[in-house]
């Protein structure tokens, strides 16, 4: 049923940060994530009336197939609320796990407005619920991957990285960690576009974000659980900055640091965020240098890596905490990759229309290793120019400002597209 899963030396990993890096592959597990675990552990707790009456669930994927798997095994009904961004890889893994014992429904675009649909249900039909991560027999299931990591490496770990989305894994693992094994270090990592778990601690409470990026579907949750905030609080947990934060609350409950003041030291707790980009470009290395297939939140911690200052030597496990990536998603993996690591930008260009423009951008505003990846171009009759959408690869990162200045001293009038306007937005 729960696979014991393998701890990996990372030896990349480890050169790159002098710390000993270990990978606990949770990809691996059963359905492909650890959300199996805290499922199995609370269906298998439920009275045969309660199973009779059915289950129902909330997920953004990972959860659902625990569910989902569970249920076929149990021969239990239920049914299943997703939001209508969940990647169709991961609705198809639903079904194909349960069968014909579980009805998908997808509501709303968000994890929370699919989980307010399935407490409705729960209150009409009296079915049991399955919550994702704010319930103590769910975290419990997922802290039994503390237990292992501490297991198979056979000493206690130095720095704990785990992904943040919903806050019960974190809350299980931390709860182990901090009774078995008081001196790690931990770091809880979010997505920039979902740091929900971050400002529930500045506001001492849970805190419900107005809005969030749904990139990093596992971990996108705009409302944390009130057991993972518990636990992190009790825990001692430091924030960093983040701009949300700054419209939380005037008077923070939890100290609000500076990523650069980051301080790893024994029994320390941290959660921290990395940027949607960095998360696209660590899922694209893990593939190809070690060939495992993350999502966007199984590489969440994994991504934290480069952002710490790790203790030379010090061990260090990070959580790869789900392998569902739908690969028709690697086309915007890629670019939004690109685009953090400074190679793919944006331009709308004024071309005039005359013989030979096209041709003197190519030969004297473009680099040598430069490549067009866009030309979208709109000749208008009766003008003297013709505005055209560029996007431009470049070869190396450090090529850009030489690209903006032979730019500038061209005839050519260019305006960039910046990442975060709206115009960049509609693009993308």
């Amino acid at each position: 049923m729960v696979a014991r899963t393998p701890l990996e030396a990372c030896p990349r990993l480890s050169e790159a940060t002098g710390a000993q890096v270990y990978l606990k592959r949770e990809d691996q597990q059963t359905v492909r994530s650890y959300k199996i675990r805290g499922a199995y552990n609370v269906m298998a707790q439920l009275t045969p009336e309660e199973l009779a009456a059915g289950v129902v669930a909330a997920s953004a994927g990972n959860h659902a197939q625990g569910v989902a798997y569970a249920c076929r095994t149990m021969k239990v009904k239920g049914r299943i609320y997703v939001p209508t961004t969940t990647p169709k890889q991961k609705r198809d893994r639903i079904s194909w796990h349960g069968k014909d014992y579980v009805e998908l429904l997808a509501v709303g675009d968000t994890y929370d407005a699919a989980a307010s649909a399935a407490q409705t249900d729960v209150i009409r039909t009296g079915a049991s619920w399955i919550h994702a991560f704010d319930d103590p027999r769910t975290a419990s299931g997922q802290g039994t991957i503390g237990k292992e990591i501490v297991a198979q490496l056979g000493d206690d770990p130095d720095v704990v990285i785990l992904p943040v989305g919903g806050g019960g894994c974190l809350a299980g693992i931390v709860t182990y960690l901090r009774a078995v094994c008081p001196n790690a270090a931990i770091v809880g990592v979010e997505p920039a576009g979902a740091v929900s778990m971050a400002a529930a601690l500045v506001a001492g409470e849970p805190y419900t974000l107005p809005e969030i990026d749904p990139f990093v579907d596992g971990a996108a949750v705009k409302r944390i659980g009130g057991l993972g905030h518990r636990v992190m609080a009790a825990a001692g947990a430091r924030v960093v900055d983040h701009p949300v934060l700054a419209s939380v609350t005037e008077t923070p409950r939890v100290p609000v640091i500076a990523r650069e003041a980051i301080d790893l030291a024994p029994g320390s707790v941290v959660v921290t965020h990395v940027d949607e980009g960095a998360i696209c470009s660590t899922m694209l290395e893990l593939y190809q240098n070690e060939g495992i297939i993350a999502e966007p939140a199984g590489a969440l911690a994994a991504t934290a890596l480069a952002e710490l200052d790790l203790p030379a030597g010090a061990k260090v496990v990070a959580l790869v905490s789900g392998g569902n990536n739908d690969v028709s998603r690697y086309g915007e993996i890629i670019e939004r990759s690109l685009v953090h690591r400074g190679l793919k930008h944006y331009f709308l260009v004024n071309f005039p229309q005359e013989p030979g423009a096209l041709r003197r951008f190519l030969d004297e505003v473009l680099g040598p290793d430069d490549d067009i990846t866009l030309f979208e171009y709109v000749k208008r009759n009766n003008r003297e120019t013709g505005a055209a959408l560029v996007g431009v690869e470049l070869g190396a990162r450090e090529a850009f400002d030489a690209l903006l200045d032979r730019m500038a001293h061209s005839r050519l009038d260019v305006e960039r597209l910046e990442p975060g306007t709206p115009a960049y937005e509609y693009l993308t």
